[in-house]
């Protein structure tokens, strides 16, 4: 392994201090600096985890010509603008989910990637869990058979959450579900139809002039005779938390369980009826990780659940994906090579939501994606 080493900023303390001792302890890291608006805070932080270098203003972190890189775990609608900042600073950029919130936004992000070289990667957490990790060994050794056909969800009861979020429409933040179907073959999205279904109270449609309680799309790969459906809701839809994944191929198909917690559940062909399918403990990946954060795969940052971020909690701690996320992104920079998902494919992910909410606007007119979303 190299030992050179990246100075790392993260921006936003929020969910972004579940990743500081994860840079601490990876051997290609240097957790140089944090950034946070509330002094209070960022001192706090700073003081637990022993970091020298503290910035209220995003801004002045971004004149210090000492950072390498940026994690932004901001608000969704800074992402955009934060991300073509630090590019135009001479930033590396990690950033979590989504991209952006615009077409334009994710266009920018893509073009200035593209004239500095720098680095983009969107910290997609389901394209890292565990459980993905696992279809995706399946995938790759060819356990599967053929792909037939994809599948996932994103349910997340958001009532009574903060700023932006309420009356969001379901497909703005799609990507954890997007992403996976996509991330599996490493596909691209080249065109999507999306169904809105039901209606969500008046109080909430007035915020982004949306009725929709769930939104429903079809994507249709590029050069592919793949397409997979995927589908949302934030609110007035009774359900538990769910970020589920499924795969169906002609040898093996893995469906994610009902209830939280429970086995994945795979498929088998041309067994007899009865034993087709099989209840499957997703194993853990820690293994394909430098051995100093291995163990952030199965615990976060926090012992005590009232100090975990709240995405952390009802995400059932993202699959163990956190470690993966800084590893991809510290390797690619280390190795000059590219992560997944990189600024084309981010934008990609990103757009399908974006676009499929216009296209249920247009009662599930098929919309393509932007060219600058595709790879040629």
């Amino acid at each position: 392994m190299s030992n050179k080493k990246i100075n790392i900023a993260i921006v936003g303390l929020g969910f972004g201090a579940e990743f500081i001792p994860i840079y601490q302890q990876h051997p290609n890291a240097n957790m140089y600096a944090i950034c946070q608006r509330t002094e209070s805070t960022l001192h706090e932080i700073g003081e637990a985890f022993k970091i020298e270098k503290r910035y209220t203003s995003y801004d002045e972190l971004l004149q210090d010509p000492a950072v390498d890189a940026v994690h932004i775990n901001t608000p969704i609608p800074n992402h955009g603008e934060q991300s073509i900042k630090a590019l135009k600073a001479g930033k590396h950029v990690a950033c979590t989910v989504p991209m952006a919130t615009t077409v334009e936004e994710c266009e920018e992000i893509v073009r200035l990637t593209q004239s500095t070289g720098l680095t983009y990667m969107m910290m997609e957490t389901v394209v890292y869990a565990r459980e993905f990790l696992f279809m995706k060994e399946l995938y790759d050794t060819g356990a599967l058979g053929k792909v037939q056909f994809l599948k996932a969800s994103h349910q997340q009861d958001m009532d009574g959450w903060p700023n932006y979020w309420p009356g969001l429409p379901p497909m703005y933040y799609a990507t954890h579900c997007v992403g996976p179907v996509l991330g599996l073959t490493r596909g691209e999205a080249e065109y999507v139809s999306c169904f809105g279904s039901g209606t969500i109270s008046e109080d909430l449609q007035k915020h982004y002039n949306s009725p929709y309680a769930v939104e429903t799309t079809h994507i249709k790969f590029k050069d592919s005779d793949l397409s997979a459906q995927v589908y949302r809701s934030l609110f007035d839809v009774a359900r538990q938390y769910r970020e589920s994944f499924e795969v169906y191929g002609s040898k093996k198909s893995v469906e994610w369980p009902l209830i939280e917690g429970n086995p994945l559940v795979v498929h088998t062909a041309k067994k007899p009826e009865p034993e087709i399918p099989e209840e499957v403990e997703s194993p853990d990946y820690a293994r394909l990780l430098p051995e100093a954060i291995q163990h952030f795969t199965t615990r976060g940052v926090y012992d005590a659940d009232e100090h975990q971020h709240l995405s952390f909690t009802q995400g059932a701690g993202h699959g163990g994906s956190h470690p993966h996320l800084v590893h991809a992104f510290l390797d690619a920079l280390v190795h000059n090579t590219q992560p997944y998902p990189n600024a084309v494919q981010s934008a990609n992910i990103t757009c399908v939501g974006i676009i499929a909410h216009e296209s249920a606007k247009k009662g599930g007119e098929v919309m393509r994606l932007p060219g600058f979303t595709l790879s040629k």
